[in-house]
């Protein structure tokens, strides 16, 4: 099995970056981390690579002449040089630029913490509260230019419970998390995706939403 080659962009503490880590340790998995890129030296998720024997690399973007255009084209050289395949954002707190993205068009993921289309941008759990859904959870997508967009791939849904704060619906949907992305990437590593439009068509036999029905 020849394994697709990810490089995964992150700007934090890196949780699904461990997941996917942990996924990707499986030999039978069918892709592997060849690169990981952060634009904030010292971020944590760099410790995690760098404990996986993962190459890294920072390009810190406070700062850095000709703008986001030329930040993007960047980062895109040191994916290039990698081999990558597969784009993965992971906790990448900057919007990405139109050349940039359409580069990386249907090889590049991203996942949110909400059942997307609702609630796109920051603060999905204080929004998802507040609009008093029963159900939250959290959405694996191919990336567009627009933001939180994107066919989408996997989703998983948790309830959202009465007594609920930010931080423990955020802890519930973040357990989903680590196990929608590594599906998601297994899917398109194993070229299981195909795109009509915005929507995106698994073509994987039993393949149905991921929903976490615990109360």
């Amino acid at each position: 099995m020849v394994k697709k080659r990810v490089g995964v962009l992150v700007s934090g503490r890196g949780s699904n970056l461990q997941a996917l880590l942990d996924a990707c340790a499986d030999p039978a998995f069918p892709a592997e981390i060849v690169l990981v890129l952060s634009n904030v030296p010292g971020a944590y998720a760099l410790e995690r690579a760098e404990r996986a024997k993962v190459a890294t690399v920072t390009i810190s973007h406070k700062g850095f002449p000709g703008g986001r255009e030329a930040f993007d084209a960047a980062m895109d050289v040191e994916l290039r040089k990698a081999g990558v395949d597969i784009v993965c954002l992971a906790g990448f707190m900057r919007l990405l630029s139109p050349g940039f993205v359409q580069s990386w068009a249907g090889r590049m993921i991203n996942i949110h913490p909400s059942l997307l289309p609702s609630f796109k941008g920051l603060h999905t759990h204080a929004q998802a509260l507040a609009a008093g859904v029963k159900l939250h959870g959290c959405t694996v997508h191919l990336v567009t230019p627009d933001l939180d967009d994107g066919p989408i791939l996997v989703q998983a849904a948790v309830p959202v419970l009465a007594d609920d704060s930010e931080e423990s619906l955020a802890a519930r949907v973040l357990e989903q998390e680590h196990k929608a992305y590594p599906l998601a990437l297994r899917l398109i590593a194993e070229g299981k995706v195909a795109v009509d439009g915005n929507r995106a068509k698994v073509e994987a036999p039993g393949f149905g939403a991921l929903v976490n029905p615990v109360p």
